[in-house]
């Protein structure tokens, strides 16, 4: 099963006799003490205008826990994450299709949340809101509550010990921006620099100028570049586990499953004792 859809496929299954339930996941990495702008209000920006039936979803709240030790955006509490997919509809026999406002972070986030815990077909609109042709809506439905419960396990999740460990027995990929990975700039977490091992693979590569995807081809080539293949143990970090599902997302249109380790570098560099490496060396 293909894990992204366009909006013109997504137009065509909500009309159909088995619609999908859509999540609407918008929202921005906030840098807004630092800025001095108002943080991106993601529920606001849906109420202004929709894709007709979509439920909103708050990333902070219902697909992360609290920043802590763990990292910016930990894990969910499941039972309150199952209680969240209930409340938007979700059930175990129907499909789930995930946008955002077209960076695709947090809607891989969604997407990768549900597939972990068990969900057998959830997908991502490629490109996001911007691809879509159809009408909004600003009124709120009210889904049916679904039966979803969620079982993690279904796909790999690495820790920090684990993550350390497969940048030495595999490939270990860092999709932040290739600055932070060199440690030249930090402007979120207390540390520069990068798990040693890894390598440098910026999720923005993955996808061309509209947001899009790359073609699975292509996606596979840059992947085989870095030395990851399918019957390769491949493993995803980043910031804080948000942009890492979209690499994992990615990975997974080229075919090459992944790991994911959510807590990423705000958990790894939260510890003093963890070694860091800088510069464009992986170790």
């Amino acid at each position: 099963m293909n894990a992204i859809i366009s909006a013109s496929e997504l137009a065509g299954e909500l009309t159909g006799d088995d619609p999908p339930v859509l999540l609407d996941v918008r929202w921005q990495l906030s840098l807004a003490k630092a800025s001095g702008e108002p943080p991106f209000d993601g529920r606001a920006e849906y109420e202004a205008g929709h894709i007709p039936g979509a439920v909103y979803v708050d990333l902070d709240r219902e697909l992360a826990s609290a920043p802590g030790s763990r990292g910016r955006h930990p894990l969910p509490d499941l039972a309150e994450f199952g209680t969240a997919m209930r409340h938007a509809g979700v059930t175990s026999g129907t499909p789930v299709i995930v946008y955002d406002g077209g960076q695709g972070w947090a809607a891989a986030r969604a997407w990768w949340l549900l597939r972990w815990t068990g969900h057998p077909d959830v997908r991502v609109l490629d490109g996001g809101l911007p691809t879509w042709e159809g009408p909004l809506e600003t009124s709120v439905p009210t889904p049916a509550e679904g039966d979803f419960e969620p079982v993690p396990g279904a796909t790999e999740l690495l820790d920090a010990d684990s993550a350390a460990a497969l940048a030495r027995s595999g490939v270990l990929l860092d999709a932040r921006a290739g600055e932070r990975y060199r440690g030249e700039v930090e402007p979120i977490d207390p540390v520069g620099g990068h798990i040693p091992g890894a390598l440098s693979a910026p999720t923005n590569e993955n996808v061309a100028a509209d947001g899009r995807f790359l073609p699975a081809g292509q996606l596979a080539a840059r992947f085989k570049a870095l030395g990851a293949s399918e019957g390769t143990a491949v493993g995803v970090y980043c910031g804080s586990g948000v942009s890492a599902a979209h690499q994992v997302l990615a990975l997974e249109v080229a075919g090459i499953p992944a790991a994911l380790y959510v807590g990423s570098w705000s958990e790894w560099s939260s510890a003093p004792s963890r070694p860091v490496a800088v510069g464009a060396d992986p170790q």
